[in-house]
């Protein structure tokens, strides 16, 4: 299904990465030494990730991932990366939801000891959907499971966003409340616009995502309802499942103080964005998984908040999407991988179905 050569994800190397962290792992545990150091090949292109194993006599636990603030030198996917918010966020997660995130061992804010901020956890056993290739398409655990199966793994997965949204009181996760004027809703899209004209800075602007800009104004909710903390990253590829249950929740680095419908619009589209791609390719992908209809009834039931002005916020999921797809694209051509076109909206895989969304047109299919 690749269209374009796959993105580099670091410029680190990660044998010095390795001596590096062994020395600074020796000043925190005395003794202790960091083996089996490796870098996964699902690695991310913002925070990067290191595992590695804990030799030590009483290690507090043996296996370990560590989240690595991205190289700043490296074009970076997102101008900051406030490592101390996501530990903070993820213990606050774990202490007053319930949430199943991974526990949390030391946080180092000194970009001296790795070159960046970083945190190291301990690691989950467990398996992750793929994205590439992604889920909705064959030859992975989750597209061989029975509808059965996946419908217990989604009702479980929308079930860690109600107990999050629900068990967090908005007075606790005011850390996570962006800065500027308005409210939250307001914020957040002010956020997006902002980290928007940093992708494009310098460079050819996107029309497409101009306009779903303009649209996102005409289709304001008239209510907005109270901020939660919001995951922000809210879809199944970061959860590590035990069997087909949540074993550990992932990727905090764009949680917020925001309505409860950015995360749902955002579960909703990124899947969405993954059975529209695998259909483009002449397979039937997951039509029954996953469905906007069935996550807003399984919220609804779970919360007693039914969802509203779904369809503006999953046209703000698929807006924030494409930025995100447009720094990477302009990320691929600084490193030479790609050529950028003369239409940049091109870049935005997904951009027929956002181009739809900005018509009215993408929902007239019920799912």
């Amino acid at each position: 299904m690749a269209t374009a050569p796959r993105p580099r994800t670091s410029t680190r190397e990660p044998e010095e990465l390795a001596r590096r962290l062994t020395a600074w792992l020796g000043g925190r545990l005395p003794g202790a030494k960091a083996v089996n150091v490796s870098v996964p090949e699902s690695n991310g292109m913002s925070s990067e990730t290191l595992l590695f194993d804990i030799e030590h006599p009483e290690p507090p636990v043996r296996a370990c991932a560590l989240r690595l603030a991205a190289d700043p030198s490296a074009y970076t996917i997102f101008p900051v990366y406030d490592m101390p918010r996501q530990y903070r966020t993820m213990r606050l997660a774990a202490e007053r939801a319930g949430i199943p995130v991974p526990r949390v061992l030391w946080l180092e804010e000194d970009p001296g000891p790795l070159g960046a901020p970083f945190f190291v956890m301990e690691r989950v056993a467990g398996r992750v959907p793929p994205d590439v290739m992604p889920y909705t398409y064959e030859g992975n655990w989750l597209h061989a499971a029975t509808d059965a199966e996946r419908a217990r793994l989604e009702e479980a997965s929308i079930g860690v966003i109600a107990r999050l949204h629900d068990g967090v009181p908005a007075a606790d996760a005011e850390f996570l409340a962006l800065p500027g004027d308005g409210s939250p809703l307001r914020r957040h899209v002010t956020a997006q616009r902002a980290y928007y004209a940093w992708v494009v800075a310098g460079l050819a602007p996107s029309p497409l995502i101009e306009r779903a800009f303009d649209r996102l104004e005409e289709l304001w909710p008239r209510e907005e309802g109270a901020a939660v903390l919001n995951w922000g990253d809210a879809r199944i590829g970061n959860i590590i499942y035990d069997g087909f249950e949540p074993a550990a929740v992932l990727d905090w680095e764009m949680a917020a103080l925001a309505p409860r419908e950015v995360d749902l619009g955002w579960t909703v589209y990124l899947h969405r964005f993954f059975q529209d791609l695998t259909v483009s390719f002449g397979q039937p992908g997951l039509p029954a998984f996953l469905r906007r209809d069935r996550i807003e009834e399984s919220y609804a039931r779970r919360t007693g908040h039914t969802p509203r002005d779904m369809d503006f916020y999953t046209l703000y999921a698929a807006l924030r999407h494409a930025v995100v797809m447009l720094r990477v694209a302009y990320r691929q051509a600084h490193f030479g991988e790609v050529a950028v076109p003369a239409d940049p909206d091109t870049l935005i895989l997904h951009h027929d179905s956002l181009r739809a969304m900005v018509q009215g047109s993408y929902w007239r299919d019920p799912q």
